[in-house]
This record gives C-alpha cells, sequence and structure tokens, in this order.
C-alpha cells in the first residue's frame, strides 16, 4: 500500500511548494476513519482512496484534488460529516469532497426518465467545479482495475455504466487515456471472449512479422532526421477494444483491419508539426479521407494534433498523431490541464481551456424544461459526437458533431434561422437538407418567411441543439391544430344536444374537469385525450345520456361461456351487425373477428379454438372503434370539415394519424367510436359525399391480426 511518505513524495515531483502537512493529515484522518473497513477483495478499504489519490497525482492535479481523493469517501461511508470536514480542511476542500459523495448517491444504470434526471444533475455538479467529476473519474478507474473481486452481475452493471457513461464523459474532458483504459477494462467483462481472440491475434501477428512498431518508429525517425526536424516518435498497438470497436464499425475481419498500430510524434514548434506531416506524407502514401488539422481547428475540450493515415511497411495502415509538447500536455490531460502544476506553480498552458466555459459549452440549449428524454439524448450526443468545422459565408468557424446536417448548421447559428431554413447550399452547390458536412466545407443557410421546422427534420438533424428546438417548436405547432381540432369537436357535440359551445360553456366544461384552462382542455379533446362526449356531460349530464339505455359493451357479445371476456380483432374491427366469430386464445380470452376476416386461415387447423358468437339485439354503445383510411384535399378547412361530418353523424373521433403529407393531398387513418354496421354505413357515406374526400375505405390490416381491443380490462 502507498504510504503517506510516498503519496506526499510523488506530488513534490510536480509541486516542490505542496502542502505536505495538509496532504498527511488527510491521509492520517481518513485512515483512522475507515479503520475496519475492508473492499470486497479483503484489503484494508482505505487502499482505494489512497490509489485514487495517485491517479490524480500521476496527472499533476492540485493538493485540494488530492486530498479531496483521500476523503471523498468519508461523508458516504464513515462517522464523518461535512461540518467536520469543513473544519479541518477548509470550506473548499469540504465542497469538493460533498460534490464527489453526491455523485455517488446518483445512480446511473437506472429508468430512462430517471437515468436523464440523474444526467442532469451530474453536469449541475460539474458545472460548480469540474474537479468533482476527476476525482468520480479516477475512482471509477480503481474500480474498474480492481473489479474482478465483485459479484458477476454486479461486475456487469458497473462494466455496462462505464462504458455508457463514463468512458465518454472521460474522452469528451480530453483525459483519452483514461477513456481508452476504462473502455478495455468494461470490455473484459462484458466480452472477455472476444477480447482475448483480439490478444491472441495480436501474439500470432508478433510471432509472425517481428516487432512492427520499433521497425516503423525507426523509420519515421530516419525519415524526421532528413527532413532536420528534432521529435520524437513512440508507437504503440492500440487496446483491445479499440481494435474490437473498429472491427464491428467497418465490419472486417482481424486479418483484414490494418490499422491497428499508433504512432505519435511529438515536436518543438507547431511549424515542425506540419514540417513532420510533409515528411511522412513525402515517404508514405497517404489514406484518403483520413487526415484532420485540429491544430488549426481545435476541439472545444483544447485537444490539438494532426492525425494522418498512411500506408506504412509491408503496406501496413499506420496512423500518426503530430503535436507540439505543449498540445501533448493538453492532450494527455484534457479539461484538467486547468489545475496541473509544475514546479509548484500552476502551469501557464495557452491551449488548456477554462473548465468554466468549456462546461457552459457542453451543456448549452439544455433548458430546465427540456424532456427528459431530450435531455438525455443531447447529453449523450454531446459526448459521443467527435466534431468538424464548417464556415458560414463570413468566414466564422461553426463547430458540429460528426454527421451533423445543414438543419444542425442552421441551429448552431440560431434557433430563428434554423426554424426558418428551407435549403443550403454547401461551397456554393444546393444539397439537400440530411446532406452530411464534412470538415472545411462553407456553407449557406437558405431561409424563407414563414417557415416552419417539420416532423422529418427531427430525424435529419444530429445535435441536441437542434432536436430540442424542432421538438419545442412541433409542439407549439401540434398543440395549435389540437386547439382547433378540438374547437371543431366541441362545437358538434354541443349542437348535438341543443346547445351552443359558447366561452363560458367551455371555461365551466374545464373547470369541472379540474383542466387549467379552456386551451388545455380543447388541446386534450383534439388529440383524442378525453372525449367530447365527457366534455358535453361535464355540464349536461341528463342530456349527455338521453338516448336511454344502451347495451353495455362487456354485454354486447352472446355465446359467451362462463366468465370469459372478448376483445376485438384489430385486423377487421367487428362491429355490431356484422356475421362474427370468435377465436379462443389463451391470454386474450376470446377475440372476435368478422367471419370474412383473411386472419382466420391462420385457425384452420385448429377447430376447436373457433366459437360460434353473434351481436345482442339492441342499441349498442358508441364504443366500438373503426379506423377508416382517408385521402383528402390539402385545402384551408378540409379537416375542421371531415371532422364536423363525422360529429354530425353522432360519432366521436378517438385518434387521427397523418400517414402521408403531400402538397396537394394528405392520407390520414381516423379512428371512429361508432355504434354499429349500420352507423359506420353513415359515416361513410357522408363521407364519401365530399368533394374534399378523394377516396375512403374502412382499414383491413392482416398485420394487426395479433392487436386486440379489450371490451373490458
Amino acid at each position: 500500500m502507498t504510504t503517506a511518505d510516498k503519496l506526499v513524495a510523488l506530488v513534490r515531483t510536480y509541486n516542490p511548494r505542496t502542502n505536505e502537512a495538509l496532504i498527511r493529515k488527510a491521509f492520517d484522518f481518513g485512515e483512522a476513519m475507515h479503520d475496519g473497513q475492508f473492499r470486497h477483495s479483503g484489503e484494508r478499504y482505505f487502499t482505494h482512496p489512497i490509489a485514487v489519490a495517485a491517479i490524480l497525482a500521476r496527472q499533476q492535479m492540485d493538493d485540494a484534488t488530492v486530498i479531496t481523493a483521500l476523503l471523498h469517501d468519508t461523508i458516504e461511508d464513515t462517522k464523518a460529516n461535512y461540518k467536520e470536514v469543513e473544519k479541518l480542511f477548509g470550506r473548499d476542500i469540504a465542497e469538493l469532497v460533498d460534490g464527489v459523495t453526491k455523485l455517488t448517491n446518483i445512480q446511473l444504470t437506472s429508468t430512462q426518465t430517471k437515468q436523464a434526471e440523474n444526467f442532469r444533475k451530474l453536469f449541475m455538479a460539474m458545472s460548480r467545479d469540474l474537479r468533482v467529476i476527476l476525482v468520480k473519474l479516477a475512482d471509477r478507474l480503481h474500480n474498474m482495475r480492481t473489479i474482478s473481486s465483485m459479484r458477476p452481475e454486479k461486475q456487469a452493471q458497473k462494466a455496462r455504466e462505464t462504458m455508457d457513461i463514463y468512458a465518454p464523459l472521460a474522452g469528451r474532458m480530453g483525459m483519452q487515456w483514461m477513456r481508452e483504459e476504462l473502455e478495455d477494462l468494461a470490455f473484459k467483462v462484458l466480452n472477455p471472449d472476444a477480447r482475448q481472440s483480439i490478444i491472441r491475434r495480436f501474439a500470432m501477428l508478433q510471432r509472425e512479422s517481428g516487432d512492427v512498431v520499433e521497425k516503423i518508429t525507426t523509420d519515421m525517425q530516419i525519415e524526421l532526421e532528413k527532413a532536420g526536424i528534432t521529435a520524437d516518435v513512440y508507437g504503440r498497438a492500440k487496446r483491445p477494444y479499440s481494435i474490437w470497436r473498429k472491427m464491428q464499425e467497418k465490419e472486417q475481419s482481424f486479418s483484414r483491419l490494418s490499422d491497428i498500430y499508433g504512432f505519435r510524434v511529438l515536436t518543438e514548434t507547431e511549424t515542425d508539426c506540419y514540417g513532420v506531416l510533409g515528411a511522412v506524407h513525402q515517404r508514405w502514401r497517404a489514406v484518403p479521407g483520413r487526415f484532420k488539422d485540429y491544430i488549426s481547428q481545435p476541439k472545444s475540450n483544447g485537444y490539438r494534433s494532426i492525425h494522418t493515415t498512411v500506408s506504412g511497411r509491408d503496406g501496413k495502415r499506420v496512423e500518426i498523431q503530430i503535436r507540439t509538447r505543449e498540445m501533448h500536455e493538453v492532450a494527455e490531460t484534457g479539461v484538467a490541464a486547468h489545475w496541473s502544476y509544475k514546479n509548484g506553480e500552476l502551469v501557464e498552458n495557452r491551449f488548456a481551456v477554462d473548465p468554466v466555459r468549456w462546461i457552459s459549452q457542453l451543456s448549452e440549449r439544455l433548458d430546465d424544461d427540456t424532456d427528459h428524454d431530450e435531455f438525455l439524448e443531447a447529453v449523450k450526443l454531446e459526448m459521443y459526437q467527435d466534431q468538424v468545422f464548417c464556415f458560414t459565408p463570413k468566414g466564422d468557424v461553426i463547430k458540429l458533431p460528426r454527421g451533423a446536417t445543414p438543419i444542425d448548421f442552421a441551429y448552431a447559428i440560431h434557433t430563428r434561422i434554423g426554424a426558418a431554413c428551407v435549403g443550403a447550399k454547401v461551397d456554393g452547390l444546393r444539397v439537400p437538407l440530411w446532406t452530411r458536412l464534412k470538415n472545411g466545407q462553407s456553407v449557406e443557410v437558405i431561409t424563407a418567411e414563414g417557415q416552419k421546422p417539420e416532423a422529418t427534420w427531427i430525424d435529419i438533424a444530429v445535435t441536441g441543439r437542434a432536436k430540442t428546438a424542432i421538438r419545442r417548436a412541433l409542439r407549439e405547432e401540434d398543440r395549435e391544430r389540437y386547439i382547433k381540432l378540438g374547437q371543431e369537436l366541441a362545437r358538434v357535440a354541443f349542437e348535438n344536444i341543443g346547445k351552443k359551445a359558447t366561452e363560458k360553456a367551455l371555461r365551466t366544461a374545464a373547470k369541472t374537469l379540474a383542466l387549467e384552462s379552456v386551451d388545455e382542455m380543447l388541446a386534450r379533446l383534439g388529440s383524442a385525450e378525453i372525449t367530447s362526449r365527457r366534455v358535453v356531460r361535464a355540464i349536461y349530464p341528463d342530456l349527455a345520456e338521453r338516448e336511454g339505455d344502451e347495451i353495455e359493451q362487456e354485454k354486447a357479445v352472446i355465446g359467451l361461456t362462463g366468465d370469459k371476456s372478448y376483445a376485438r380483432g384489430q385486423c377487421c374491427q367487428p362491429v355490431p351487425g356484422e356475421r362474427i366469430v370468435g377465436i379462443a386464445i389463451p391470454g386474450h380470452g376470446v377475440v372476435l373477428h368478422t367471419i370474412d376476416c383473411t386472419a382466420l386461415a391462420e385457425f384452420e387447423e385448429l377447430p376447436d379454438a373457433w366459437v360460434d358468437l353473434h351481436w345482442q339485439d339492441g342499441r349498442h354503445e358508441a364504443k366500438h372503434t373503426v379506423t377508416l383510411d382517408l385521402t383528402i384535399s390539402n385545402d384551408a378547412g378540409v379537416l375542421g370539415r371531415i371532422c364536423t361530418l363525422i360529429g354530425e353523424q353522432d360519432a366521436n373521433i378517438s385518434d387521427l394519424n397523418f400517414i402521408d403529407r403531400k402538397p396537394d393531398f394528405f392520407r390520414l387513418h381516423v379512428d371512429v367510436d361508432l355504434r354499429d354496421i349500420e352507423h359506420l354505413h353513415r359515416v361513410m357515406t357522408a363521407l364519401e359525399a365530399e368533394s374534399n374526400v378523394s377516396s375512403i375505405a374502412r382499414l383491413r390490416d392482416p398485420s394487426r391480426a395479433a392487436q386486440v381491443k379489450p371490451a373490458r380490462q
């Protein structure tokens, strides 16, 4: 176990002015608080905080972060409390320890909605002080290094959480070394056979071709000496998970995967970086599409480097990263470089990113009122995506995730620009909005007054910012449409009982239904969340029921034995008045079908499943839903007229879905609640006579045979 002396000595290597006494004090306090506690492996528990502190010390972190690592479990797992830590070590460290404790209490592997809310809490904690997440990442790294002592199911849970959340977060923060190790440790748990297979292939490759890394490193050093460039070359085989991921992405076997070696060239100056690039490309053939210049266009976490892939010795693809030593420090520690010490002082690295600005960029546009799922989607997109850099016509740089489209570009400029987008030009040529943008392209957004976001944009957009703005606009637009539809449905429903849907009547109905406003009630009515009958009943219960006794739906079928229930098959949606047959299906009771339903062919070899049934005579409740397939002209007021026609036939619309939208016609499915077959015929006749209805048919869909609609729950 690392002692206090060893830990202090490690910190003093980069910070001779460290507060040695405070580190020793924290060491002694943590050791005392965790006395008697043991890990699953049987080791003393305090070995874990020490290991976390050592990981951070090797990243040359400040005293406060190292001390927080020593104390990070004291408030959570011992009798120590916030006030005691604050009194002994100061408010700054107490806040950091408390922040890590709160992160530990966030269960990130939970249900989707809760996970989204937990992500929000995680980002809030990060925004207060990013060192909290640095300690948490180091904590997770050590836990993954020692995960073998946990139960198998616990190992799988922690590995999946690491792969989904902590590894991408480390990568996004620029701590690529940590991301790679976390991924590989998780990979070892989640797919040990695949990982072992990669390792065996590597061993076989080395036996066949010798030490390829050493050979290529020597080749590169010779070329750089010829060019008169002073630089250090480092090479290594990529980690098993990195290779496995490439195999999955490219759908290639190990033998066909060539770029499994990575090389890094560290120079003194930025000019030398481009000199190295020239020397490498002169000696070896560059692979098209595999060049990225993150020096001229840095990543948001401060990362700067030139990436290129060449066909090296024996035709093997070699991935090369070229950067200065100063850039390398940021590349190794990412955003954490802001707290790195050297010779007792904070490092003044001009490439290090201000963590406050970084976290604000990462959380940008993730408003408090954003839906949980949208927040989670946006955060994961921000964490996982690499970046491309495009230019506005004025030359301003817009950073976007890889795979972004002109829609994302437009919303990155301004939400108003995105909403009004009707087209785009890329490098002067008109392109579809779903075009994937590439590095260095110039993009011009074409806008039009009155344009609104379209539902199809959700699938086109990549950024969380664009998706959130589009969904918000669509919700507002849908609400307006539903309110208008609800007004029409309410008007027809009130007229059917000889009343008018006045503003006062609607206000009274909304109040009776405990809804906050008339618009809320109408929106729910238009979206089929409530029925027009319920709205009418809220004010005129007697008039709403004036039609006399009706056959209750659960008693509408004759021929059922015992306490069997029935359900209507959604393939044919039988209604009273039609000849029917029942099919006894375990778990669903008896499912009704019309006698001519094509789905009955599946049961020809099961005669015992057939049940002879028929509808009860009399007036049935208007609760038998039938889906109508309508094609109507796309003109003002047509949809309202259709709804009016259905309402005039004393039928209720329970759902309405647009199947296809064209400039001149709409195709939609309308679910109508009906009494019987005669009621259906009246509705269809009224619609067929309407000049704006191009076609109408009763939807019969054999693929919906497995769907049933119970008559009672």
